[in-house]
C-alpha cells in the first residue's frame, strides 16, 4: 500500500511530521484506554484518545482525535494487533468508513496505521502512519 494524503489536490504522498505525544495507557483484561495530547509545529495541540471494551473476542469503542468529532471502533485481535474499522462520525474521504491497526512493535513500541479508500483510485491507501516508542 502506498502513503497518500487523500482529498483536494492531494495527489503525492505526505511528507513525515514529527510530534510530541505524551499518552498514558490502562490496560486491563476486558478493555485498553489510551488518553493523550498530540503537539506539533509549537501551535498545533489535539486532544487524541481511545476506549476499548473486549467482549467475546470482539473490540468496540471510541476514537477522540478526528476533525470529524468521535468515531466508532469495532474490530478483532489478530497476532500482536488489533484490527479495527473505523465509523468516522462524518463523511471523510467520500464516506464514514476507514480501518485502524494497532500493532506492538518491538519491547517498547507501537504502530497505529490508518487505512482508507482512495476515492479516485478505488484502491486501499495508507492516510496516517503513527509510531510511538516509550522512552
Amino acid at each position: 500500500m502506498e502513503r497518500r494524503r487523500l482529498g483536494e489536490d492531494a495527489h503525492e504522498p505526505c511528507a513525515d511530521q514529527r510530534v510530541l505525544l505524551l499518552l498514558s495507557s490502562v490496560g486491563k483484561a476486558t478493555s485498553l484506554s489510551l488518553n493523550g495530547k498530540c503537539r506539533g509545529f509549537v501551535v498545533i495541540s489535539r486532544r487524541i484518545g481511545a476506549d476499548l471494551k473486549i467482549a467475546k473476542g470482539r473490540y468496540r469503542g471510541t476514537y477522540v482525535g478526528a476533525g470529524t468529532g468521535p468515531a466508532g471502533l469495532s474490530g478483532k485481535r489478530a497476532g500482536n494487533a488489533l484490527q479495527l474499522d473505523i465509523r468516522w462520525a462524518k463523511s471523510v474521504n467520500g464516506d464514514r468508513s476507514a480501518r485502524l491497526t494497532v500493532e506492538k512493535v518491538g519491547a517498547n513500541g507501537m504502530r497505529l496505521v490508518t487505512t482508507d479508500r482512495d476515492p479516485a483510485s478505488g484502491k486501499t491507501v495508507v492516510t496516517s502512519q503513527i509510531d510511538l516508542k516509550r522512552n
